[in-house]
């Protein structure tokens, strides 16, 4: 009595220990997710104004990392560096001694900006801010450098006044458009000669004229690689032009972006200078990126669209280095939006001021507004993970550079430009396609197999096999995942005919091998006692496997031109990948046979001798009885063991790891590989840097696998026990 009483209380306390460790688990997951879906929050730091009066309009604002220091370029051609918390001056410098007639700037995060000047010169300049440390203290000082020699370069040789003008630069050089009083259209390209002591930095400059148009330009601009030019004329369109070859520029088409009775209030691009993103009076700001159609030419498509409330919206600004961008409208209303998630992250009315400039930090934790009195006000931002929504995760999205919105998960890029990926569908897709193939696999010979020892099979021959079969289940699955990318894989490919004629001619020879085995005269078939029937199979089996792989090759050149994959290809439009799921079906549906065969085979065994008796005595037939007695009475077991393995095929990591090569792709042909959550996890989680969104998706994959197999283990035992409960009176 007391070991049963301490047995009962070690598994009760075992039992309790699985629910609380799995809670546990649960909660940290959800602890590690809960963040990605925070709303963002701000906060007033300072309202001041500059400590020295500005007498001219400012044309460009840029702040530093922190938050601390700012530089303002205004239309009197003055550089001033200030305290961004207090308005404090800290420096004063004049950049030029001509008027200013133009102003752009490049993406944010180069720091380029150029001066158009009056005289048909151009000064291109890059800002940035230099940290040095004193001690332990952070100093951060202003500056700035001359990006085309010291002197401002000429690109106009009437030397007309710099209408509108747009920069663009990399390592390679440097393209400047510009339209001078006359609407005359040029661009100027900058390349950066070689030099022997890369001591002095030369070009080689070369302008190209583009046909003058006709029509009042309001803004230009220009893509990062230098190949699109967007010219925003007083109607509400955008002229869209191709400079990819200079020798030979053109106007692609002209697009309306503004509803109707709507005007475009401002138009900037967003990080990486692909997407154009455009402010309209209505409040609308509207997404726009150039798309490749079915003649492989650049046409400019509208994407998404986001609304503030009605109001015209006065100043949009890009972030830095994510696909999000700030705005503000004319009742002083901030909002944060960010594109890919497709989402409103914040709505909050900060002024009461009308805005003339909305400047972001890099780390777009800062916010910088001047209103049309020359206050300033300072904000702080809490919005780390803009780019996770329930659209972003499980929904078709119009990534930058798609011809069409798709599912797809691309975590990580070498360039700062990259809008990540971070859609689920694809690696639930890639999960479910697994386990599917592998039950495929492995339900008909497990639960087959399963019926047959338990039921038919001699007991001495069970007391092999059914060892035998488990043992299999203590094989380590990493060795599975190597034996099938590396060998079964490559076989696979090269005796693909084989291995589907396998499959058609077994079953046939097996059912073959039956039929004869009855018409034999029972003197002979008497020598081999009940049971043991199945060994006399292992050579007829062992015989046709091999004799369908030796006749691959041939068949392969009989039906399929000598090259299965390639005629797959060619003849039907289908795509193969040497890892693909009917090597993961195979290997992984090998490693859940044994958990699926012990279960259903204990259930069939362990059906009571004196309900098969029973049915026996009253005339039924071994095969009636199996159907309509045992089945039925150890369905609920059989069914516990499909939804474990099934749990199983789910869950498994290393095999789909190995055997798949790990693509994202939606496909559910079998000859195409995937990639599933639980390899996912494990090919990306050491490379994901901690806290970031990256690593909390992932987290979010866990939490979502976690969930998934609990669902279906709930389900699968709340249908047990009602079958359990439907046969018991059997």
């Amino acid at each position: 009595m007391l070991s049963d009483k301490l047995a009962a209380y070690a598994v009760k306390l075992g039992g309790m220990g699985v629910i609380v460790a799995i809670t546990l688990i649960f909660f940290y997951l959800l602890m590690v997710v809960l963040p990605l879906f925070e709303s963002a929050e701000i906060e007033k730091l300072q309202t001041y104004e500059l400590s020295t009066p500005q007498n001219s309009a400012a044309l460009h604002y840029i702040i530093d990392e922190q938050g601390r220091i700012a530089m303002r370029i205004g239309e009197d051609g003055k550089l001033v560096s200030f305290k961004a918390n207090s308005g404090e001056i800290i420096n004063e410098e004049q950049l030029t001694e001509f008027a200013i007639t133009s102003f752009a700037k490049s993406e944010l995060s180069s720091g380029i900006v150029a001066l158009g000047l009056e005289n048909g010169t151009v000064l291109a300049l890059k800002l940035s801010f230099k940290v040095t440390y004193e001690g332990q203290e952070k100093v951060i000082t202003p500056r700035y450098e001359s990006l085309l020699g010291e002197e401002s370069v000429v690109v106009d040789e009437d030397e007309k006044a710099l209408k509108h003008i747009a920069i663009q630069g990399n390592e390679e050089g440097y393209s400047i458009a510009s339209i001078n009083s006359d609407n005359k259209l040029r661009v100027t390209q900058f390349t950066v000669e070689e030099s022997l002591f890369e001591d002095e930095q030369s070009f080689e400059i070369n302008s190209y004229d583009i046909e003058t148009p006709n029509y009042e330009v309001k803004h230009v601009l220009m893509d990062n690689e230098q190949r699109m030019l967007y010219l925003v004329d007083a109607r509400g369109g955008i002229n869209f032009y191709n400079i990819a070859d200079k020798e030979n520029m053109k106007l692609v088409e002209r697009v309306d972006v503004t509803e109707s009775k709507s005007e475009i209030t401002d138009i900037q691009l967003a990080s990486g200078s692909i997407s154009l993103l455009v402010a309209e009076s209505t409040g609308r700001v509207s997404q726009w990126f150039p798309v490749r159609d079915e003649n492989n030419q650049y046409k400019l498509s509208f994407v998404r669209e986001f609304s503030q409330n009605k109001s015209s919206v006065v100043k949009i600004t890009s972030e830095y280095f994510r696909k999000a961008f700030l705005s503000i409208n004319e009742d002083g209303e901030l909002g944060i939006f960010h594109l890919t998630a497709h989402q409103n992250v914040l709505l909050d009315t900060v002024t009461q001021h009308k805005i003339k400039h909305l400047v972001v930090s890099p780390r777009a934790d800062f916010v910088l507004l001047e209103d049309e009195k020359g206050g300033f006000q300072s904000w702080r931002i809490d919005n780390e993970f803009p780019e996770i929504s329930a659209n972003s995760l499980w929904s078709e999205v119009w990534y930058e550079g798609y011809s069409e919105p798709e599912y797809l998960w691309q975590s990580s890029s070498a360039s700062n430009d990259f809008e990540p990926k971070f859609s689920l569908v694809p690696l639930s897709f890639g999960t479910i396609k697994a386990a599917f193939y592998a039950m495929l696999v492995a339900m008909p010979l497990a639960i087959f197999g399963a019926i047959y020892t338990a039921y038919f099979m001699s007991p001495k021959l069970r007391q092999t096999v059914k060892p035998s079969i488990e043992i299999m289940e203590a094989l380590p699955t990493v060795i599975l995942g190597f034996l099938a990318g590396l060998w079964f894989a490559p076989f696979l490919e090269l005796h693909m005919p084989g291995v589907f004629a396998v499959s058609i001619i077994l079953p046939l020879g097996v059912i073959l091998f039956g039929y004869l085995w009855y018409k034999l005269p029972n003197h002979l078939t008497s020598w081999v006692p009940d049971g043991w029937q199945p060994v006399l199979l292992l050579p007829v089996i062992i015989l046709i496997v091999w004799g369908a792989l030796a006749l691959s090759p041939q068949m392969e050149i009989w039906f399929f031109g000598g090259n299965m994959p390639i005629w797959l290809n060619e003849e039907l439009g289908i795509g193969f990948d040497q890892r693909n799921a009917m090597v993961v079906g195979f290997a992984m549906g090998f490693a859940v046979i044994p958990t699926i065969f012990s279960i259903a085979e204990d259930a069939i065994f362990s059906v009571p001798k004196y309900l098969t008796n029973g049915s026996l005595a009253l005339g039924a037939t071994q095969w009636q009885t199996l159907i309509n007695v045992v089945i039925l009475t150890a369905s609920p077991g059989i069914f516990s063991a499909v939804m474990i393995g099934f749990g199983r095929a789910v869950g498994e990591t290393m095999i789909v790891l190995m055997a798949t090569g790990n693509t994202p792709v939606m496909d559910f042909s079998v000859f195409e590989g995937m990639r599933t959550l639980s390899a996912n996890i494990a090919v990306e989680m050491p490379e994901s840097e901690v806290g970031s969104t990256h690593y909390r998706v992932l987290f979010l994959a866990a939490l979502i696998l976690f969930v998934f197999t609990f669902f279906f283990n709930t389900i699968a035992e709340v249908v047990r026990q009602r079958l359990r409960m439907k046969y018991s009176s059997l």
